[in-house]
């Protein structure tokens, strides 16, 4: 077997490993067995048509070695599929295959498959275990990680939702092989907000490296320690704060704005990655105006967007209507706005310190 790294999430309650290593696919079932699970479980395998194709399969027989009983539930995956509707077609398999209390559901895909069955595992018999095996660089180095699931509103993404820990998150960079290089990219987003908000030694590894656009271009040890340092920054603030509560918060960093972009734009316009992208350049500008960070470090975090092939340009869009779903956000505390805000490469502090003048100031000048 390919070495692996294994990182372990440290809660207080149901504590779990992320294991990150090439061919991992093929021993989930092997893995899964490490955890007090009966043999002849059943496991309720979500995944959409596109990774299926690929990558079902090796699951599936992984897990039918290993002693389980899978089955397989394909469903659209796009963000605009990440609805109450979806959800429940989720719950209606689960139903129809005789999910118990001591049954498994496992997330073969991307961030919005990883978020569904997520959020359907915490509600199926008011919870059951789920694994989560990420086949995208943005659910590897974000959204598998730290429990958070949830659907969208048609008000506000992400606005149903539950915290539900994984048992247990295998992911195998293989499986990026077959990524296009848009969804790659998008994943990229997150690495540097990794960077940004506490890695500066990961953040100059990423200006290092001659390209951040394709798997195909970047060397196994790059994306080895990517994933890594992705994975062990998530583990360490999610083990801190589980429940956003504090510091957890300072992953949300560019997703404030972001948000806005996808629910403004239509859900589907923006891949999650490239809102975010666009969310870090605008309130890396925001940083500046407010004197909290330096032009040069803004332009250092514009030349990593763009290197990684993401946008920074503020799309057309109405600021009131900007500030209305700013207000709608689940960040906003006592009718204050929340900002993770930059103040050197490395270092962010949260910030209800934000007006409306200063949001109107900041994309006016994005244009």
């Amino acid at each position: 077997m390919e070495p692996q790294a294994r990182i372990r999430v440290a809660l207080e309650r149901n504590p779990y490993d992320v294991i990150i290593g090439s061919g991992q696919l093929t021993d989930v079932g092997e893995s899964i067995s490490e955890l007090p699970v009966r043999e002849g479980t059943r496991v309720l395998v979500v995944s959409n048509p596109d990774v299926a194709e690929h990558y079902a399969d090796q699951c599936l027989t992984s897990l039918e070695t290993a002693g389980f009983r899978p089955v397989l539930l394909e469903i659209d995956a796009g963000e605009e599929q990440k609805t109450l509707e979806t959800f429940r077609i989720i719950l209606d398999a689960a139903q129809q295959n005789g999910l118990e209390r001591t049954s498994l559901m496992l997330a073969l895909g991307g961030g919005v498959v990883g978020d569904m069955t997520g959020f359907a595992a915490a509600c199926w018999l008011r919870g059951i275990r789920v694994i989560q095996v990420p086949t995208t660089l943005l659910a590897m180095v974000d959204a598998s990680i730290g429990g958070k699931t949830g659907v969208n509103h048609p008000y506000g993404k992400n606005l149903i939702g539950a915290f539900h820990q994984p048992s247990l998150v295998m992911i195998d960079p293989l499986t990026l092989r077959t990524l296009p290089a848009r969804e790659f990219r998008a994943g990229m987003a997150e690495v540097i907000k990794y960077g940004v908000i506490g890695d500066p030694e990961l953040f100059e590894r990423l200006e290092q490296a001659e390209d951040l656009s394709d798997p195909g271009l970047m060397k196994a040890e790059l994306l080895q320690t990517i994933l890594e340092r992705s994975a062990q920054a998530k583990a360490t603030v999610v083990a801190a704060d589980e429940r956003e509560g504090g510091r957890r918060a300072i992953l949300n960093y560019g997703h404030t704005f972001g948000h806005v972009v996808e629910t403004l734009t239509g859900y589907g316009t923006w891949l999650h990655g490239e809102a975010v992208a666009i969310g870090m350049a605008a309130v890396g500008h925001l940083a500046v105006i407010k004197g909290l960070w330096t032009e040069t470090d803004q332009q250092r975090q514009l030349a990593l967007i763009r290197k990684a092939g993401l946008p920074t340009e503020w799309p057309s869009l109405s600021i009131d209507r900007v500030l209305d779903t700013l207000r709608s956000d689940k960040k906003v505390r006592h009718g204050q706005l929340r900002f993770v805000m930059p103040n050197a490469i490395g270092s962010v502090l949260i910030s209800d310190q934000i007006s409306d003048g200063d949001v109107r100031q900041c994309l006016t000048n994005q244009h």
